[in-house]
């Protein structure tokens, strides 16, 4: 179905969700513009899930409000519904039925006859690149292909707005990049899609936009460039021609970067330090590197390769999320 609307697909003001009197949701404002993939990143426990079952009109707010193309979730809720389509955390399949039988089931819910739920079906099983599986039962699959036969079945009637809620967790790399295409291949149909996820590559990978959710409020929202200018700074990468040199070479960039933390790689001749301030500039980033890899060759320690560059993605979480707990607790000891 498409509404044809040209309100954002998600607006939320002052969203509350309590359970037990702890608030899961408290409070978040977003805007959400259509036709693109909007990322949701959070610690386990953030509320990333209690934010998306409200959306989909699982859940009912208990403060604030929410409106998906226009419509409110609470008095709306029916419309909503019309419109979108989730995909959870785990796969909403019957394992003793096929997997084409999975989906011509839910296509006769969805109200397709018998012959074009088959035929959906066909179409979707092709698509998902599960044709050769379509006759095996689904509890024979590996967790790749569940994840894959689980988004086709939420797409059996094409959504204006798809929730996926960390649609690869426990996927192996080449499942995780499947999963991608077809999350690129469904925005450029048309669809909106919000993606929940605890992997920043995959934000990285996919999202538009994104919001970064600590204890159920919005701490960080922008694009990808956006965050990683938010914490200042950057990242220096330098592999060493001697390994037996590195506990020198942390030493040193340590002192020159005036304490920064330098955190040795995997690879043994390999390191990695931040560089800059917060809302420090790209220049003096730059000019701490510069000086500290001069220090490094005055003390005779060799430099194979040397980078600079923007924080990952990886990073700016943890500075945020780590600037968000450190806040929390100063509260807390202010009114103790």
């Amino acid at each position: 179905m498409r509404t044809g609307s040209t309100a954002a697909a998600i607006e939320t003001a002052g969203l509350v969700k309590t359970f037990g009197g702890k608030r899961a949701v408290d409070g978040i404002d977003l805007v959400i513009p259509t036709g693109t993939v909007y990322g949701v990143l959070g610690p386990n426990g953030a509320g990333k899930t209690t934010f998306v079952k409200m959306l989909a009109t699982l859940l009912r707010p208990d403060g604030g409000e929410a409106r998906v193309f226009g419509r409110d979730v609470v008095r709306e809720a029916d419309e909503v519904r019309a419109c979108v389509s989730l995909t959870g955390q785990y796969a909403s399949l019957d394992e003793d039925l096929t997997g084409a039988e999975n989906l011509v089931l839910l296509g006769r819910l969805l109200g397709h006859g018998k012959a074009g739920a088959r035929s959906r079906a066909e179409r979707m099983l092709e698509a998902f690149v599960l044709t050769d599986a379509a006759h095996r039962q689904v509890r024979t699959y590996s967790g790749g292909m569940r994840r894959r036969l689980d988004i086709a079945a939420s797409l059996l009637n094409t959504p204006d707005l798809l929730f996926l809620d960390e649609p690869t967790t426990g996927l192996d790399p080449r499942s995780r990049n499947h999963v991608w295409d077809i999350v690129r291949a469904i925005v450029d149909q048309g669809t909106t899609v919000l993606l929940t996820t605890q992997y920043l590559d995959e934000a990285d990978q996919l999202a538009a936009r994104i919001a970064v959710i600590d204890s159920g409020k919005v701490i960080a929202e922008g694009t990808k460039g956006e965050l990683k200018a938010s914490v200042g700074g950057g990242s220096v990468h330098l592999r060493l021609r001697d390994a037996a040199q590195r506990p020198d070479a942390e030493r040193l960039l340590r002192l020159c970067l005036d304490g920064a933390p330098v955190q040795p790689d995997p690879d043994p001749v390999a390191l990695t330090a931040r560089v800059g301030v917060v809302g420090a500039g790209g220049a003096e980033a730059a000019e701490q590197a510069s000086r500290a890899l001069a220090e490094l060759a005055r003390a005779g320690i060799a430099v194979d390769t040397f980078s600079l560059g923007q924080p990952s993605l990886d990073e700016v979480f943890l500075a945020l999320t780590d600037d968000a707990a450190s806040r929390g607790r100063s509260a807390e000891e202010a009114l103790a």
